[in-house]
């Protein structure tokens, strides 16, 4: 019994560091290109992303793929087997190579500057706003004041709470008036009734309000506060933020894509 107790005891302890190391294990990739490279943090809450991503890399399907879509103080946007090869001039969309999945929004992962993210196809044709991991793009931003990103706030949250006022309050505008008159209990009780049912729905909207961890990001380092909860966030450049900036700087012709052809290679690295 002491043996097996032993052993039992031991199992358990394999198994709870098993556990732990998943929990822990991050994986990273490191992109080449031949204006530098990046090393980049691939997130753990983002499975489904990574998996897929880790997937692509593994195939090579990235390799001599281009930064083909490049917005300084934007982003610097790569990966479309539509790039590999491409003549000088020629646009670049989608690509052939299309690999769709469901999106993975997480409120602790934002467009800070170098964040890593999947690009998707408009919302009139993909309504659920699913990822096209076969291809990326990698934040530049710019850095904002907290006035500003008080202004995106007010921007999205206003016209939220107008319509909810349109469609709670201003149906019962006369009833409360005369109540106010005649009855100021039951008054009171209605219109907290209303207030109720606006502030619940308000809750389920999507309304903005940035964390103190995206205020802090965004008047630092910089990003897009005002694609978050569009587009799924997957991982963050970790080293390298200067070959990004050497990127977004590049000239480019009217359809974003650089002179200067800047050649990309991933491979999946240990910490």
């Amino acid at each position: 019994m002491r043996i097996l107790s032993i052993l039992l005891t031991a199992a358990a302890v394999f198994l709870t560091i098993g556990t732990l190391s998943g929990q822990e294990y991050t994986h990273y990739v490191l992109i080449k290109t031949n204006m530098g490279d990046m090393k980049v943090k691939l997130y753990n809450d983002t499975p489904n992303h990574r998996n897929e991503f880790l997937k692509l890399v593994n195939k090579g399907h990235f390799d001599g793929t281009l930064f083909y879509r490049v917005i300084k103080n934007f982003v610097i946007q790569g990966g479309s087997s539509d790039s590999r090869n491409a003549p000088p001039g020629k646009h670049i969309g989608y690509g052939n190579a299309a690999v769709n999945i469901d999106a993975e929004f997480r409120d602790n992962h934002f467009h800070k500057k170098g964040a890593i993210c999947a690009p998707r196809q408009p919302e009139d044709a993909n309504h659920f706003k699913m990822s096209d991991i076969s291809q990326f793009y990698i934040v530049q931003g710019k850095v904002w004041s907290n006035e500003q990103l008080d202004i995106l706030e007010k921007n999205t949250n206003i016209p939220i709470k107008n319509d909810l006022k349109r469609k709670y309050y201003l149906p019962r505008k006369e009833e409360l008036a005369k109540l106010k008159k005649e009855d100021p209990r039951a008054f009171n009780e209605l219109l907290r009734e209303i207030k109720e049912k606006i502030n619940f729905e308000y809750s389920l909207s999507d309304y903005l309000e940035f964390s103190e961890e995206q205020r802090k990001a965004y008047t630092t380092i910089g990003g897009l506060p005002d694609l978050d909860g569009e587009y799924t966030v997957f991982g963050e450049v970790v080293e390298g933020f200067d070959v990004i900036d050497k990127i977004a700087a590049l000239k480019t012709d009217k359809n974003d894509r650089p002179f200067t052809d800047v050649v990309i290679a991933i491979k999946e690295i240990s910490q």
